[in-house]
């Protein structure tokens, strides 16, 4: 039966740098897993190709030969955590590539040993052996970098077959120790060395022997009797003209105070620079005189106290804390220790990092003068400090460059004074209770000021000038716009991240202009005229805006919401004020421009004037009553003028007026007078007579004719009450002053403007005759049977025959 999980191909392109090499083909490489499915076999059927196979969490308790003979290409064999009892060796021979194995935490008691050259990794660590299971064939990999081991008893004997090897890291992970011969461990040649002990451990024969093994020591699972230190206090301690050890860890520590403090004693005069406990419980009474203690002597340079947990409190605090600060070394960390108070000797110091974060210390650390001058980073994150002001006059005594003072209680009054030392250049004061009043209370020197998640709703104007700023957070606030730079000009990474900015100010854009990353993300914009710069800065800053655009949605107005601002248009002529007068004069400029264009070469006012007189017309015909259309007539139109127009009239007007439809009478004063009656009798019985009559004026007419009308219209009032009948066509023009002043009602009538006037350009003919056309419109079906056929002899008679030349005298 074939099990398989999961096979992850992953193809990578090895390339060489070595000069004249080309390009290699690509190399595949197979990772197939079967972990955590309770094999109790190694499965049939794997792939050649497979280079890591992982059978770790299984249930597999033997290793045949033939499991792995056809994996060629294996590189790395997973087999921790099983039920494995015996490994043989051999079982690997024809995986000439593997170089890594892992047998660790199964059921080993005996191994068979095969030399494999390749191999780089061993670990057979937390298993049942009951010696070292070490060979000469161990001894015989070279390549072996590194080693775990498991056994009950650990003699010289079993190191000195791998002496030689030039290890990196040795691992011994034992579950249970019988047996340790004294000396042993120095044996071994390696970088790192990491002892898992098991319970009740004589750790204090392994400490001495580990400082002297490697330039690195961890130990894990620490836990002591106070037994275990009384036989060796009297002794000398030897162990620094041999130590090696410039590193030493420990993890999982449960102890008495006593205890601790004889380790430190022991470690103090040794090799070690770099001290750090961790996970670390305290109990028990005290019986030793922490007074006592040798300083002298010591390359120590840093002491890292983490995680501490106290089962029996009960030692005089002052003793703790004293017995730490007295050490004078470079680099102190008591962290995550639930430690209330801190004493420093009434000397200077030379502590240049103190960490005391994840406390509860208070601001009375600060109210008893301490000298630390050559202090350079001081970190009190998660403590209960409350007034920043102390900190201020405590740190001005300092060589501070690094203040880290996040999660506390922290505010700051106006009316306290601030006073830092002027080599403080990063702040971090993220996490506290500040308000606007905190940029009150900075350091002149400050490059990096982190004020994420305080209560700051504005950057105040009034304060001092941060000329060194390079980065400022401002993240998880209360800021309803962006701050201005004008107080630090040379800003160059902002982030306002999550406040309440609502728009941008013109402050930002104008002092701002140093800014190179800028994180405003996750802000309740308003996509309105006022964040238009600030989208094209989104736009076009190719990558200063962190987040953009995923983070940068409108909220405002409601017609936006859930829109990101890239996707909002806000055209710069409806935003700019100024751009929007602009261009509306320039727009009325050219229409301006157009217009005039257009009056000078086109005579656009005579089109106009013409237009509104067929415009008026047309609407005097649409209001014009049946009864109006059916009283007594015997012409359509009735046309008057001068003898010097007639030539106008007989070869323009009338011409024009016959191509309607062939159906119009015209009435012409000289082919209906009547010999006894007087001029102005004939003009008035031909205006009755007509649906229309038309006026051609010229000076000359006025001069010669229209002094037959003016009687009669001033009498009857007919400009006034009649006018629709009355069609006026100015052929020249007819200044003012030229009329007569005896002629009012035609001064009148000139002075409205209700005539037709015919144009100089040939061109505007077509609009002049659609507008006389207009004005004579005749509902021909209803006035046709009002004409009489006499009209028509008479009038032929009258021109001797040739009326037909003039008139159309068909009956209508």
């Amino acid at each position: 039966m074939r099990y398989i999980r999961s096979i992850y191909i992953f193809c990578s392109i090895v390339t060489s740098v070595h000069s004249g090499a080309s390009e290699l083909p690509e190399e595949r490489e197979l990772t197939t897993n079967f972990s955590s499915m309770s094999l109790t076999k190694v499965p049939e059927g794997l792939t050649p190709i497979t280079t890591t196979l992982d059978l770790s969490y299984n249930l597999l308790f033997q290793l045949q030969h033939s499991d792995f003979r056809s994996l060629s290409k294996l590189k790395v064999l997973i087999l921790c955590h099983n039920r494995i009892q015996e490994l043989d060796i051999k079982t690997f021979e024809f995986n000439k590539e593997l170089s890594y194995l892992d047998v660790s935490n199964n059921r080993l008691k005996s191994v068979t040993w095969f030399s494999l050259a390749g191999l780089r990794h061993l670990d057979l660590s937390f298993n049942d052996f009951d010696t070292l299971p070490i060979s000469v064939e161990t001894g015989n990999m070279s390549h072996l970098e590194t080693l775990g081991l498991s056994g009950a008893k650990i003699q010289k004997s079993d190191f000195q077959k791998i002496a030689h090897l030039q290890l990196n890291t040795v691992l011994l992970g034992l579950r249970t120790l019988s047996h340790y011969e004294e000396g042993s461990l120095p044996i071994l040649n390696t970088t790192r060395l990491h002892i898992v002990l098991p319970v009740n451990t004589n750790f204090w024969v392994l400490l001495h022997d580990g400082i002297k093994t490697s330039k690195i020591l961890e130990v894990t699972n620490i836990d002591l009797q106070k037994s275990q230190f009384t036989s060796y206090e009297s002794q000398q301690n030897p162990i620094l003209e041999n130590a090696k050890t410039s590193i030493l860890l420990l993890n999982k520590v449960d102890l008495s105070w006593d205890d601790l403090f004889l380790i430190f004693q022991l470690v103090w005069h040794t090799s070690v620079e770099y001290f750090q406990i961790q996970h670390v419980t305290f109990g028990g009474k005290v019986y030793l005189d922490h007074n006592s203690f040798d300083y002298s002597n010591s390359v120590m340079r840093t002491i890292k106290l983490e995680h501490v947990h106290f089962r029996i409190f009960n030692i005089p605090q002052e003793s703790i804390y004293l017995l730490f600060t007295k050490m004078d070394i470079e680099n102190l960390t008591i962290s995550d220790a639930q430690m209330p108070h801190m004493l420093f000797p009434v000397y200077p110091t030379r502590f240049q990092y103190l960490n005391f974060a994840n406390n509860i210390l208070t601001d009375d650390v600060f109210k008893k003068s301490i000298q630390l001058p050559h202090l350079k980073t001081l970190i009190l994150k998660d403590n209960k400090l409350e007034t920043l002001s102390l900190v201020s006059h405590f740190a001005s005594n300092t060589s501070l460059r690094h203040l880290d003072l996040s999660e506390n209680l922290l505010q700051h009054e106006n009316d306290e004074n601030c006073l830092w030392p002027e080599t403080l250049v990063t702040m971090n004061l993220s996490f506290n209770k500040f308000a606007d009043s905190v940029f009150g209370c900075l350091p002149r020197n400050i490059q990096i000021l982190d004020l994420n998640s305080n209560k700051i709703q504005t950057v105040p104007k009034a304060i001092t000038h941060l000329t060194s700023l390079r980065e400022l957070n401002l993240a998880f606030n209360f800021l309803t716009d962006l701050p201005g730079c004008s107080h630090f000009r040379r800003l160059l990474v902002l982030n306002v991240e999550m406040n309440l900015i609502l728009s941008s100010s013109l402050d930002f854009f104008q002092s701002c202009q140093e800014v190179k990353i800028l994180n405003a993300g996750r802000n309740p914009f308003r996509c309105t005229c006022e964040l238009r710069d600030f989208i094209q800065l989104g736009k076009y800053s190719e990558g200063m805006m962190v987040g953009w655009s995923d983070s940068y949605i409108c909220e405002f107005p409601l017609n936006l919401k859930g829109t990101q601002l890239k996707d909002v248009h806000l055209p710069e002529i409806s935003c700019n004020t100024g751009l929007l007068i602009v261009t509306i004069v320039v727009v009325m400029l050219v229409l301006g421009m157009a217009v005039a264009f257009c009056c000078l070469h086109f005579d656009l006012p005579w089109y106009l004037r013409m237009l509104h007189q067929w415009t008026q017309t047309w609407l005097r015909v649409r209001k014009t009553t049946q009864e109006q259309l059916k009283r007594s007539v015997q012409f359509h139109v009735f046309i008057s003028y001068s003898e010097h127009d007639s030539a106008w009239v007989k070869y323009e007007l009338i011409p024009s007026l016959e191509k309607e439809d062939g159906s119009v009478l015209i009435c012409l004063h000289e082919g209906n007078s009547d010999p006894g009656k007087s001029m102005t009798e004939d003009t008035i019985n031909c205006i009755e007579k007509s649906y229309k009559s038309i006026f051609v004026l010229s000076p000359s007419f006025v001069q010669t004719e229209w002094c037959h009308y003016e009687p009669y219209f001033a009498h009857h009032n007919l400009f006034h009450e009649s006018l629709d009948y009355i069609i006026l066509i100015l052929l020249e023009p007819i200044p003012l002053y030229c009329i007569p002043t005896r002629y009012p009602e035609l001064k009148a009538l000139m002075e409205k403007k209700a005539y037709l006037e015919w144009p100089k350009d040939r061109r505007k003919c077509g609009l002049f005759w659609a507008n006389l056309r207009a004005a004579l419109h005749v509902n021909l079906l209803d006035t046709r049977g009002t004409c009489e056929l006499q009209t028509f002899t008479e009038l032929n008679e009258g021109f001797g025959g040739s009326a037909i030349s003039l008139i159309r005298t068909d009956c209508l």
